[in-house]
């Protein structure tokens, strides 16, 4: 059975827990493999509409194990609230695991993920604040808490006495901060480590178990692929490494075990926060593919900021899809367009002289470049109510085949709506 990873192939925000909620009852393991609290999944299934940042969306399965990774960055007091939150909805979280290797967000590294921005000024990158950067930061520099820490007490103690002298003299010489209190810290983090203790464990032969019974296994992502830190529109991009070769590291899979990666695409594209949007609209159109007033309107699940919003970008598409070996892709929200007269895809760049079919790394020249659009008739008939391809209109049909043409990829699903029912599923992709 197949080891399949469901990443967001745009800036985030694609749809990919919707996807995962549609597949859990398929797989028998998901593992939230990357990012933090700066992430979240809009899921609307029987069980109502949640908005969950750390749990992975297989949680709503009964059937399937839930594992929150080692490549995450784990906010203990959100994740808690978040059990609670499905906890009063009916939701069993019993089959949820947190793996003992995952890092813990402290407080300092959200005081500091904040004024870091401020400092910037007209240079921010548009962080959430939730101290991520600063985790991966300091997991990196190898003076991380990890969750298992959170469990010995003295342990604990001593990995955050050293840590902390040296953050409250940052703080206060730096950022002229007043100190944090060692004693408070302290005891809060052990109280959070009893409250989870009973979902810590050591996932490792958990999953290496599912994959010597060939059980099918989810691999979940957070953010996009052209936030990832390696190859996004650097500096304004996350910490972690959001596409498939996040996947293998933060799930502790190794690559030649994963079978499939899904590509989860808006039919547009959107971005939270700062940074190069080539495609990017304003006006009228912009109000459009907003949906503003609608429950699911194009506003960040974790920041509540409004979303830029724009056409559809090939040639980012395409360049997303080859450095994470996408082979499916899952289209979502192609009935946002079903009032839009015709409807533009970027199939290239015009830079002076220059054409590019591929994107510069340099953000300040991305910023720059003119797209070269394709202009497709629009349906102006609604698709909701539709649940095959064949029954859609011919023009959204040749949309959608011509976006799977310019990535250079097989069409895997495609969402007609916010509800599980609402996806057609075209090829089988679990």
């Amino acid at each position: 059975m197949p080891v399949v990873a469901v990443i967001g192939a745009q800036w985030g925000d694609e749809g990919k827990g919707r996807i995962v909620d549609v597949l859990a009852d398929r797989a028998r393991l998901v593992i939230r493999y990357g990012g933090g609290n700066n992430a979240g999944h809009t899921v609307i299934n029987q069980y109502g509409t949640f908005k969950i940042h750390l749990v992975p969306s297989g949680i709503f399965d009964t059937s399937t194990v839930n594992i929150i990774g080692s490549g995450v960055v784990i906010d203990p007091g959100v994740l808690l609230k978040e059990i609670a939150d499905l906890h009063e909805s009916g939701i069993n979280t019993d089959k949820l695991f947190i793996s003992d290797r995952a890092q813990v967000i402290m407080p300092y590294h959200v005081l500091q993920d904040q004024l870091d921005e401020m400092l910037r000024g007209d240079q921010k990158i548009g962080t959430t604040g939730r101290g991520i950067g600063p985790a991966y930061a300091d997991k990196m520099s190898r003076i991380g808490i990890r969750v298992g820490d959170l469990l010995q007490e003295d342990v604990l103690l001593k990995r955050l006495q050293f840590i902390l002298e040296n953050k409250n003299r940052l703080l206060t010489s730096l950022y002229k901060t007043q100190e944090l209190s060692l004693h408070e810290i302290y005891l809060q983090y052990l109280n959070y480590g009893r409250q989870l203790a009973n979902y810590v464990a050591d996932t490792h032969p958990i999953i290496h178990r599912a994959l010597e019974k060939d059980v099918p296994i989810l691999l979940e992502g957070a953010q996009g692929a052209l936030l990832d830190i390696d190859h996004g529109t650097y500096p304004y991009v996350t910490s972690s490494a959001p596409g498939a070769a996040g996947a293998c590291q933060g799930a502790g899979i190794g690559p030649t075990q994963m079978h499939s990666v899904i590509g989860v695409y808006k039919a547009y594209s959107t971005r939270v926060g700062e940074g190069p949007f080539p495609t990017e609209l304003e006006g009228d159109a912009a109000d459009v593919l907003r949906q503003i007033g609608k429950p699911w309107a194009e506003v960040g699940t974790t920041t509540g900021r409004l979303r830029r919003v724009g056409w559809f970008d090939a040639v980012l598409a395409r360049y997303t899809a080859q450095i994470n070996g996408v082979d499916t892709v899952a289209i979502t929200k192609l009935d946002v367009l079903d009032t839009m007269p015709s409807i533009q895809v970027c199939t290239g760049y015009r830079m002076h002289d220059t054409e590019l079919d591929y994107p510069p790394g340099n953000p300040t020249t991305l910023s720059q470049v003119e797209p070269i659009y394709e202009e497709f008739p629009g349906w102006m008939q609604p698709t909701s109510d539709i649940r095959y391809f064949e029954h859609l209109p011919k023009e959204a049909q040749a949309y959608v085949a011509r976006l799977c043409e310019l990535i250079g990829v097989r069409i895997g699903m495609v969402s007609v709506g916010p509800e599980r029912e609402q996806i057609i599923e075209v090829n089988p992709v679990l």
